[in-house]
Formats: structure tokens, sequence, C-alpha cells
């Protein structure tokens, strides 16, 4: 009997020094570097990958009540925020190849005031794209870009998930949502009311107001891009006032480079892209030097989880600033957003199921604004815009149910994957 004991125990710790090994092993190894990150395993936020809900300490720290409090007052903004210079070289000083404005910026909240108030000294047709918008340079020479209303606030599109003109309330939202998400690659956008009559008319270009015509007692225009095709597809001011959105150009000394959306649909129906018929379509996405090496591919799928939560399914190219390897995936053009609060399109999250990986610091942040933070911090926030209420209340549940979808496709992800592979921490190396 003590023989059969023995051999037992031995078996036993033979057993875990095998499993320990193999936990160990890739930091045993060395792991695998790449030429500017080093990815490698992490832990997940507990050993049983257990969801925290409402009724606990969030995370295991802090009540959720508090996490809200704390990042309300984070991304709260500060109008009356002092600068030392114009608003303008503060905008461009903050850009980098990795980010549209740090974590830690008060000066946001002038800039955005400047936004909505500076003069406007200029005014033409918007540059290339789809969609009607206006082309405007502020006092002190700024560009930005004008997208007007086409919609009341609670408007659902049924369609398609990318139906409709552009929505500007959208915009605004989706600025703030990424500041909340910590990705800091949106441009900053506010709302504003323009006139017509004597803001754009006395300084707007021949091109610009030769596409004018009144409707009514609404001053309207028709613009020029792919889709503006005369007074039928023009938009129209409530008297000579057009409310929209103010977006900021980027600067000039980091010129985009676009790509080709690897995840783009075909826009035509019936047909199907390569990514919606191959569910191993990732695979051959990565024979790509673009998204097998450095950043890109992770920055795709943050891109992908930005974009299922505001429900923008028209993300067919990107830009970066520059052609850097490391120059981050932008996240431009969300006004096809928040078009239908009760339709959570899945396909816009292939990209992250597919290649069933994120990246740790992602998924520590859908951690932290579950169980209903994320709505409550972005409701705040949303208040302090000129022309607020920007989202419809629907809106709000759709984005924490949509958080608890892509928690639940993680886990499927941690669940079939050994060591929690799915879960990427990234270093940038010195």
């Amino acid at each position: 009997m003590r023989r059969k004991w023995r051999v037992v125990v031995c078996l036993t710790v033979i057993f875990i020094l095998f499993v320990s090994y193999k936990i160990l092993e890739p930091d045993i190894k060395g792991g695998t570097n790449h030429a500017e990150l080093e990815y490698r395993e992490v832990p997940v936020a507990r050993e049983d990958n257990s969801r925290v809900n409402a009724n606990e300490d969030h995370e295991g720290h802090q009540n959720v009540d508090d996490i809200v409090k704390e990042l309300q007052e984070k991304y709260w903004i500060n109008f009356n925020y002092p600068l030392k210079e114009s608003p303008w070289q503060v905008a461009e000083k903050m850009v980098n190849l990795r980010e549209v404005h740090p974590e830690q910026a008060p000066e946001i909240g002038s800039i955005l005031r400047a936004m909505a108030t500076r003069k406007i000294v200029s005014a033409d047709t918007g540059y290339k794209g789809t969609q009607l918008k206006l082309s405007l340079i502020l006092d002190g020479g700024q560009v930005v870009a004008f997208k007007p209303r086409w919609y009341r606030r609670d408007e659902i599109f049924t369609e398609t998930p990318y139906s409709g003109a552009d929505r500007h309330n959208g915009e605004i939202a989706a600025f703030h949502l990424n500041r909340i998400m910590d990705f800091r690659r949106t441009p900053l956008a506010v709302g504003r009311k323009i006139n017509l009559k004597t803001e754009i008319i006395p300084n707007g270009s021949e091109q610009l107001l030769k596409t004018f015509f009144v409707n009514g007692s609404n001053t309207c225009f028709y613009g020029k891009c792919y889709y503006c095709k005369g007074e039928e597809t023009g938009v129209c001011a409530e008297g000579d006032i057009l409310e929209g959105t103010v977006i900021l150009w980027l600067p000039k000394a980091l010129p985009l480079k676009t790509y080709r959306h690897p995840w783009a649909r075909t826009y035509i129906t019936g047909k199907l892209a390569q990514w919606e018929k191959d569910p191993n379509y990732c695979t051959a996405v990565q024979v790509s030097h673009i998204y097998s090496e450095g950043p890109r591919l992770l920055d795709l799928i943050d891109t992908a989880i930005f974009d299922f939560l505001i429900g923008n399914a028209d993300r067919h190219r990107y830009e970066t600033l520059g052609n850097q390897m490391e120059s981050v995936f932008l996240m431009l053009d969300n006004g096809k957003s928040f078009g239908n609060p009760f339709l959570d399109e899945i396909s816009i999250l292939a990209p992250l199921y597919q290649c069933c990986m994120v990246r740790y610091e992602t998924y520590r942040r859908l951690l932290l604004l579950q169980n209903g933070v994320l709505s409550r911090v972005l409701r705040k926030v949303l208040k302090q815009d000129p022309l607020a209420p920007i989202l419809a209340e629907n809106h709000y549940a759709a984005l924490d149910r949509r958080l608890g979808i892509m928690l639940e496709k993680i886990q499927t992800c941690m669940d079939k994957l050994p060591q929690n592979r799915a879960l990427v921490k990234e270093t940038v190396k010195s």
C-alpha cells in the first residue's frame, strides 16, 4: 500500500512539473520578437475568466459608481482652459504617428470652443468623398470640415447597416467615445450652428455658391461630391441656420496614406466579399507584411471593436498618418454611425472573431466599461456639446449591449486558444 502511495505522489509531482513547464515555456524560450514590437502572452482579469457583474466590485477593486465618477471627471471638457498659444498650434503639436491627441489633454476644451465659435473666413465645397460637406477656414488659418444635419436624432435606418447620408451627430459621439475607449485616433469634432446667409455666402467660393438655392423660406445648397447631383440631393437650413459638426483637419506635415480595408464590403446585393465566405480569411490577410508585422492588424481589430459599438459598417478604406509601419490606423469618417440602435451588425466584428486576437489593453478597457459604465460616462460628456442632446436614448443602451457581445466573442477565443493567445500584449522597444 505504501509503495502505491509513493508511486501516486511521484506521478503527481511529475505531472505538476510538466504542466508548470508548459505554462512557462514561452518565457523560458524568450518569446517571439518583431522589429518594433514584442508580443507575449498575458494573464486575464481572473483565473476563471469570469465576467464581473454590477453587484460586486468592478474588476475586483472599485465600485461601478466610483469608476463612473472617476471617468466622467477625467473626460469632462473644460472649454475655458487657458492656452499660451493659438489653439490651432496646440492641436497640431498634439498629433504624432500613434495618436491624434494625448491621453491627458485639457487643452482639447479650448480647441473645441475655437472650432465652434471662431469666425469663418473662407468656405468651399468639401474635398473629395461621397458625402456632402463644406471645407471651411476659420480665423487663424485652421482648415475644418463641416458636415450638415440631415436627420432627427431618433431617425432609424433599417435597409442596410450603411444606409443613409452621414449623421453629423455620430461624428461628435464617435470622437468622445474614442477618447473614452482610450484609442485617441479620431479627429476633434464639435457641434456648431452656422448662418448660411451671413457666414457662408459672403465667404463662399464661386464653385460652392453656384450650388445654393432657396426652398420656401429655407436656404439650401447641394455642394460637390459623388452623390451631389443637384437640388434634389441638397440640404436645407431652417431658415438660414444650418446645424452641423465641425471636424478638425489634421496637420499637412503628416500626410495621410490610404489603404483598402481588407474586410471591406462589396456593396453589391447578392455578392459576398471573400471574408464573408472564408472563416479562415485572417490567415490570408496576415500573409501581407503590413499585417504580419508591427501594430497594424491590432489597430484594425481595435477599429472593428469601435465600429461595432457605433454601428458603422462602412469602413471600406482607411488612412494612416504617413506610411511607416508604426503609423496609426486613423478612425476617420464616422458619419455612418448610430443609425439603428436595435441592430447589432455582428459582421463588423469579423476581424476580431476571425483573427481571434485583441490587444490586452483594449480587453481591459472593455472590462472597465462594462455594466453600464460606458453609456453613463458618454452621456455625461456629450451633454457639454453645443448641440446637445447628441444621441437618442436608445443608442446608449445599444452601446452597453454591444460591449457585452464583444466580451463574449473575446471569451470564446480565450476558451479555444491555449495559454490565452487571444490577448496580445505589446511592448515598444527602445
